[in-house]
């Protein structure tokens, strides 16, 4: 069975959102069930329907998390030994040679991977460049749109 690595406040999200699922969205679509199905005829009855298709992807998101959870590997990198390399969890300044330009990530597992919050997975082009890398290294990025050289300037935990 396949790992999934987490930052604590990933593991702690997904805690929360799956703790929400089961105590407040799973017992409110029963009353709408319940309600809709008051309504008399099933058949022709399109809240009952939309209840019964949002009770499938609650229950469907349900499983998907306690799966995860079971399978997370909860990574606090705050306890990393060696601060001066980039490592799982690393929030890591670089900059974009050509552009000049500075972007800040912090490297995630894919579960959390969010590139517009500034979270990249570290099996994404960029995530996998940059492991080990210190202050100061080049690295170049094989992207899709061209290959984007970038410079590490900051590394923190």
């Amino acid at each position: 069975m396949e790992r999934v690595p987490l930052t604590p406040e990933g593991f702690k999200k997904m805690q929360e959102e799956l703790d929400h699922l089961v105590k407040v969205a799973r017992p409110e679509n029963i009353k709408a069930i319940e309600e809709a199905r008051a309504h008399g005829d099933l058949s022709e009855n399109a809240e009952y329907h939309a209840a019964k298709e949002r009770q499938s992807f609650i229950e469907g998101r349900i499983n998907e998390l306690q799966a995860k959870i079971s399978r997370a590997d909860v990574i606090d990198a705050s306890r990393v030994m060696n601060k001066d390399k980039i490592a799982f969890g690393a929030t890591v300044t670089v900059l974009d040679i050509d552009k000049d330009e500075e972007s800040t990530y912090k490297l995630v597992g894919t579960e959390e991977a969010d590139v517009k919050g500034g979270k990249i997975s570290i099996v994404s082009p960029i995530g996998k460049a940059l492991i080990g890398k210190k202050v100061g290294d080049e690295v170049t990025v094989n992207a899709p749109a061209r290959k984007i050289s970038y410079e590490v300037m900051d590394i923190s935990y």
